[in-house]
């Protein structure tokens, strides 16, 4: 079967990483955490989880002119990524990420956008060929929501399942989720959204039917450990997920949208495609990093099978 073409819009980031017992206060230090890099960003780390899920992945982002930018380009052509769509800026610093990870798994981020922040519509229309050719354009929210909209309104009219991760969370116009095809927010995201405070799987359905009701095609409400909630005009299911022990949980949303798109893309039944997003993003919470924690399709299908 050939790879289905899947265009990626969004942001480029190398992480920062620091590994503590707990995650600090305001205005407290905590000596002896462990210090590594890693390659991150919403963007890139969904462009690499679909390439390593099996897509033919174009990425469409912005980098600067800096060794940042240089080794970012390098890892998505060795993930077998095309990169004719990133563009060099000259203007702007590649975006970094500052991190500290708790010995629980659980995280704290702070982003410098860079380039990410430069990435316009104009960079969009600009690969118009590569999204008219795609199953599936998937998008965040690390670069500038006009840039978002304009790669949603191309892939809505090119026929094209458009997946939007509302991440970081933020207020969305009703004009944008007319244009999505499937929306993925987490707990506080789909809570930003709806103002329904999510703590259990009634309040997700909730919150998730108020979403379709304002013009999204499907909802997939993350959920954690419990899994993913589906609401769709089939009804509302939740997907369990697979228990394992994190180590790190960040870019686990990142994987399971970009192992998604690929499912999906590949016609994979919807709640089949949940599952198998399920079973990546299980496997990345058990690795340290963004995009180092991205498992290859062979490790997914190993997981579901030991099911």
């Amino acid at each position: 079967m050939p790879r289905p073409r899947i265009v990626v819009v969004g942001s480029s980031n190398t992480d920062f990483i620091i590994r503590l017992e707990r995650i600090p206060k305001p205005g407290e230090t905590i000596l002896g955490g462990e210090f590594l890099n890693a390659a991150g960003g919403k963007g890139a780390n969904q462009a690499v989880a679909a390439a390593r899920a099996g897509g033919a992945v174009s990425f469409v982002a912005r980098v600067g002119k800096d060794s940042l930018g240089d080794q970012a380009l390098e890892n998505f052509v060795a993930d077998r990524i095309d990169v004719s769509r990133v563009i060099r800026d000259a203007r702007a610093a590649s975006g970094a990420a500052l991190i500290f990870v708790a010995r629980s798994g659980e995280n704290s981020i702070a982003v410098a956008s860079g380039a990410n922040n430069n990435l316009t519509p104009a960079d969009i229309r600009k690969a118009r060929p590569l999204i008219e050719r795609a199953k599936v354009v998937l998008m965040q929210l690390e670069t500038p929501l006009d840039t978002v909209q304009t790669a949603a309104r191309l892939g809505a009219a090119a026929g094209a399942l458009v997946i939007l991760n509302p991440a970081p969370a933020r207020t969305l116009p009703g004009s944008l989720l007319k244009l999505v095809s499937i929306l993925t927010p987490n707990e506080s995201e789909a809570e930003l959204l709806t103002g329904i405070k999510i703590t259990n799987v009634a309040s997700a359905t909730r919150a998730a039917e108020k979403l379709r009701k304002r013009g999204v095609g499907t909802v997939v409400l993350t959920m954690g450990a419990a899994g993913a909630l589906v609401c769709d005009s089939e009804g509302t299911e939740l997907v369990p997920g697979i228990k394992v022990k994190a180590v790190d949980t960040t870019a686990a949303g990142d994987t399971f949208n970009g192992a998604l798109a690929v499912a999906l893309a590949e016609g994979q039944p919807f709640r089949q495609a949940v599952r198998f997003a399920n079973a990546a993003a299980a496997i990345s919470v058990t690795r340290v990093g963004a995009q180092p924690s991205a498992p290859s399709r062979k490790s997914v299908e190993r997981l579901l099978k030991a099911r």
